[in-house]
C-alpha cells in the first residue's frame, strides 16, 4: 500500500481556557481515536499525544501534551489528524479506507476504462466515487454500492463497475 497513514479525524479548535480541544473523529467507533496515538499532522510534521477527556456536542474535548493555553489550542484549528495504517484494525472484506480507494482506475464490466477514483465523499446517503477521467466532461459521483461496484480488486489497483445507465456519458 502506498498510504502508511489514513486520515481518522480533526481538531476544531479550543474547548475551555485550560488547553483542551475539541475533537471530530472520522473513526467508524468515534472513540477509538484515541487508541492510535501518536497521531500526527497531514504533512507528518506535527505528532499529537491525545487523551480524550470527555464527550461534548459534535465530538470528543481532549487533551493534547504539550497544549497548556486556550491560544494554544485555537492555533491548531483546522489541524488534520492521521494515524499509522498498523494502528488501525483490519477491514472486513467488503469494507475499505477511503485512502486505498483513491487513485483506483475504474473499469466498466467489458473492460474499459472509466477513469480513477479522485476521492471518496459522503454528504449522508452513503459513500459515493468521486470518478475523473480524460473521456468524461465533468468528475462522475459513483455511488458506492455493491450494485454499482461489484469488484474491487486492491491488489490490481482496480475497481469494475456497472454504473446506472447514463451515468458515464
Amino acid at each position: 500500500m502506498t498510504n502508511t497513514r489514513i486520515i481518522v479525524g480533526a481538531i476544531a479548535g479550543a474547548f475551555g481556557v485550560h488547553g483542551e480541544v475539541r475533537i471530530k473523529s472520522f473513526c467508524s467507533d468515534p472513540e477509538a481515536i484515541g487508541d492510535y496515538a501518536p497521531l500526527t499532522s497531514e504533512d507528518g510534521t506535527q505528532t499529537f499525544e491525545l487523551t480524550l477527556t470527555r464527550a461534548i456536542k459534535n465530538g470528543f474535548a481532549a487533551e493534547i501534551e504539550g497544549v497548556d493555553s486556550k491560544e494554544e489550542a485555537d492555533a491548531l484549528k483546522g489541524v488534520t489528524l492521521f494515524a499509522d495504517r498498523d494502528a488501525l484494525p483490519s477491514l472486513p472484506d467488503d469494507e475499505y479506507y477511503h485512502a486505498d480507494l483513491i487513485g483506483l482506475t475504474v473499469l466498466d464490466t467489458g473492460g474499459t476504462e472509466l477513469g480513477k477514483v479522485h476521492n471518496v465523499l459522503n454528504h449522508g446517503a452513503g459513500d459515493l466515487l468521486d470518478v475523473h477521467g480524460p473521456g468524461l466532461k465533468a468528475p462522475v459521483l459513483l455511488p458506492f454500492t455493491m450494485a454499482n461496484v461489484p469488484t474491487v480488486d486492491l491488489a490490481a489497483g482496480r475497481i469494475i463497475a456497472d454504473p446506472p445507465e447514463g451515468l458515464f456519458e
